[in-house]
């Protein structure tokens, strides 16, 4: 009987308990929340419609306008000289650049002239005989003939009689034969072709040059070409003989310069046109990266602003009537890597100078005008 009525007791108490518990909680009332009455700040700055210059940019390493690889065409051993054949030294126009042994090859061409005098003497019996008006030219040949100089032209037959006997007796093959030999002669020194460095120096003294070898490279320091890849939709600005600003990395130095040429085709990749800009003036090195400058056009009645605040392509936010954000509708003349040049505001007009995060058309701002930099 005990053990019922404590059940009972303990149930009736859990029951009071839920109920009490369920009293206090209805009792409490929520504290009201404070609605959110944020406003974004908008940074504006007025519209001031002015004629701004589109100007390309470009970069790349510049090269020696006039470059030539040096190459033997002989065999020799390579002979010393005023100066000295390494990178770094300067020669001028015509300079010596090296030589090479030549004393077997030159002696062999004094002998091929020996045979060729030795021709001629054997025909002049009988051009005293058979062709006396011509004889007297052949004579003064052979007073005048040296073999240790090139032969001079051979005199020219008076008729075609004459012409086959000395072509019969082999002294025009015989003539260049030599005039080969003596072309080749030449080319046991190389002689600089135009003032310039040379940058680069295979050999040294007294090594035995092949034919074929290279032997260096020489450039000249006065001009410069920088090659520029340049979008293809500015080919219609460029034409040669532009004017061109050119500058270093730092700004601290610029050239002058111009565009020389322009390739003929778009590379289909990268849609992107060849333009070589010919730069001169000291203080520029082969190899240095430039930065260059190409003006193409003026644009009236545009202004620049951050290629961020532009949404839907043709459309920008303004703030009217002081807290309305609104967009408008405008039309983009011109994209850099960072700008775009823009048409169709009104002189101003409040124009945002930051994008602003979830911004819509309608949005209420508080405005801020942007301090001038």
């Amino acid at each position: 009987m005990r053990l019922a009525i404590s059940i009972v007791l303990g149930i009736a108490l859990l029951v009071g308990a839920y109920f009490l518990s369920q009293k206090i909680g209805n009792s409490k009332t929520e504290p009201k929340g404070k609605p959110n009455k944020t406003t974004n700040l908008a940074y504006v700055k007025p519209v001031i419609n002015e004629d701004i210059s589109i100007t390309v940019e470009t970069n790349g390493t510049i090269k020696a306008q006039e470059r030539i690889e040096l190459f033997s065409e002989v065999q020799g051993v390579f002979q010393p000289s005023s100066k000295a054949f390494k990178p770094g030294q300067r020669f001028a126009k015509g300079d010596l650049l090296l030589s090479m042994d030549s004393q077997e090859f030159y002696s062999s061409l004094v002998a091929q002239r020996s045979i060729l005098y030795d021709n001629i003497v054997k025909i002049m019996p009988d051009l005293k005989f058979d062709y006396p008006a011509s004889f007297s030219q052949w004579q003064k040949y052979l007073d005048n003939f040296d073999i240790q100089q090139n032969i001079k032209d051979l005199p020219k037959p008076l008729n075609e009689k004459e012409k086959y006997y000395i072509n019969g007796n082999q002294i025009v093959s015989n003539f260049y034969s030599i005039k080969n030999l003596e072309e080749r002669m030449r080319k046991y020194k190389i002689y600089a072709p135009f003032s310039g460095i040379l940058t680069e120096a295979l050999v040294e003294q007294g090594t035995l040059i092949r034919s074929g070898q290279k032997l260096g490279t020489l450039i000249n320091t006065n001009v410069f070409e920088l090659e520029a890849n340049i979008n293809a939709e500015y080919l219609k600005y460029l034409t040669v003989g532009k004017r061109v600003s050119v500058k270093d990395l730092n700004g601290e130095k610029s050239w002058p310069g111009f565009i020389k040429r322009i390739n003929g085709v778009i590379n289909p990749a990268t849609q992107t046109v060849q333009a070589f800009i010919q730069i001169s003036g000291s203080g520029l090195t082969e190899g240095q990266f430039l930065e260059a400058t190409i003006s193409a056009n003026s644009e009236p009645n545009v202004i620049e602003i951050s290629r961020s605040l532009l949404f839907n392509e043709d459309h920008v936010f303004v703030v009217k009537n002081d807290s309305v954000l609104t967009s408008e509708q405008i039309q983009p003349v011109h994209f850099t890597d960072k700008l775009v040049m823009i048409r169709g505001l009104a002189n101003g007009t409040e124009i945002l100078t930051k994008a602003i995060p979830g911004a819509y058309d309608g949005m209420i701002v508080k405005k801020q005008n942007e301090i001038a930099q």
